[in-house]
């Protein structure tokens, strides 16, 4: 019955995954992503206001097409990731880990015991099918794909200890985060952050784990592919919006009546 995980086959074969960011918030906004067909569409918890509610809206909005939903945890709690994976998702990204202490934790924290310390309560759970799944606690652990987000300095200096993590499939690198911690906040597309950003990316892929990030830059997000990133985000929902509706607007109103086009993010 075990019904694996197709993002995580994909990344560990070294199959490019196109992403898009989800900050709207929205499971109907999340389900008409899902039409564009992107391989992957990142549920985000840490910088958008999803609550563990709508972020099971998002997944089972999701769940009918081929995207496969990502998981943005707003950090590595314990109790969170656990919440996270019994309604059902098998894919986490995990911001702000800065040494291999903090990896080897949250995997702990996606393992039922004797591996790890997730609670056993998935009789209950979306994960399970409520039960229908009789073989899920015995495929769980390996169902799992566990990203982390590397984005300071110190995170930098702690890389190849936090790709040696086993229970790790990946590591994202965080442009916008990354930028403020080497004294460029605002601006990832600094040479110095870029540099930064292309020799980690070197470093993750050296070590035999998938390397993400997000850009809105085409440009920016080719180049990632091309050094051998695995999953890349190129846009998110919110600014795809927001950018649309004000140029709409623009043709119609005259101008100072609203705001600018805001620029593209990256974070």
């Amino acid at each position: 019955m075990s019904t694996g995980n197709p993002f995580k086959a994909a990344l560990a074969s070294g199959q490019q995954q196109i992403g898009l960011w989800l900050s709207m918030a929205d499971p109907y906004l999340a389900e008409v992503s899902a039409t564009a067909g992107f391989d992957w569409l990142l549920i985000d918890g840490e910088h958008a206001p999803n609550d563990l509610r709508s972020t099971l809206a998002a997944l089972q909005a999701v769940a009918p097409y081929r995207s496969q939903p990502v998981v943005r945890a707003v950090a590595g709690d314990v109790p969170l990731i656990k919440q996270l994976l019994d309604i059902g998702a098998q894919n986490l990204l995990v911001p702000m880990v800065d040494t291999a202490a903090q990896a080897q934790a949250i995997v702990d924290a996606t393992r039922y015991p004797p591996r790890g310390i997730r609670g056993v309560g998935s009789a209950v759970g979306r994960a399970s099918r409520w039960s229908a799944r009789t073989d899920y606690l015995d495929h769980a652990d390996s169902e799992v794909c566990l990203l982390v987000q590397a984005e300071t300095v110190t995170a930098l200096k702690n890389l190849e200890a936090i790709c040696a993590t086993d229970g790790v499939d990946g590591v994202f690198i965080g442009p916008a985060d990354l930028a403020a911690s080497m004294g460029h906040r605002g601006k990832p597309g600094h040479p110095e952050v870029q540099a930064a950003i292309e020799q980690a990316m070197k470093t993750i892929i050296a070590s035999g784990k998938a390397a993400g990030s997000l850009t809105s830059d085409p440009a920016l997000a080719r180049h990632y592919l091309a050094l051998g990133c695995t999953f890349v985000a190129t846009g998110v929902d919110v600014l795809v919006y927001a950018n649309a509706v004000r140029r709409m607007a623009a043709d119609f109103i005259s101008p100072g009546a609203g705001q600018a086009v805001i620029p593209s993010a990256a974070y």
